[in-house]
């Protein structure tokens, strides 16, 4: 082998470790806190936090108007109060400077999904899978999804509150 044909090696070896290892970690994630189950705030599990399922399609309907009315987004939270990653969530929405984002830019609607079977026909329309919660999407007033995702959040108690706020305001108008 001459000297090029090792370092092109050297350097496949390499980015293909570094890819292998960014794919094992999700981004935001605290590696010793998942590995130790040690969420990185305390929460209370099954905290009644999301409203009844049926609620749903009226406070989507309310939230766009209020978006429409108010020139906002909406961001829904897709996810159950069974769910320790959409306690963590919630505390974290309410957290400074979250708290302030939201209030100025989005209307949050919580989106109750049960046993990740409910209100799926909701969370398709707006694009979000639901292969994990909570999840979220951003819309504009009239419905226009502006971004959604999966399970970006879904192991959120091992994120730090960071990790919303940047997601806040990469999407805020």
């Amino acid at each position: 082998m001459n000297q090029v044909t090792k370092f092109v090696w050297v350097v496949v070896a390499v980015a293909g470790t570094a890819v292998a290892g960014a794919q094992m970690t999700q981004p935001g994630v605290d590696a010793a806190a998942k590995a130790s189950k040690t969420p990185v705030i305390p929460y209370v599990a099954g905290k009644h936090i999301y409203p009844e399922i049926a609620a749903a399609p009226g406070d989507v309907a309310a939230a766009l108007k209020q978006a429409r009315k108010e020139h906002k987004r909406v961001i829904l939270d897709f996810g159950a109060d069974w769910c320790g990653d959409c306690q963590v969530l919630d505390i974290y929405f309410h957290q400074s400077p979250n708290k302030e984002i939201v209030d100025k830019h989005f209307i949050e609607v919580k989106v109750n999904i049960g046993r990740e079977d409910a209100n799926l026909d909701i969370a398709h329309k707006y694009g979000v899978p639901v292969h994990g919660v909570p999840a979220l999407a951003v819309i504009n007033g009239y419905g226009k999804v502006i971004v959604a995702q999966d399970n970006e959040f879904s192991d959120m108690r091992y994120m730090q509150s960071s990790s919303l706020t940047a997601f806040l305001n990469k999407w805020k108008k």
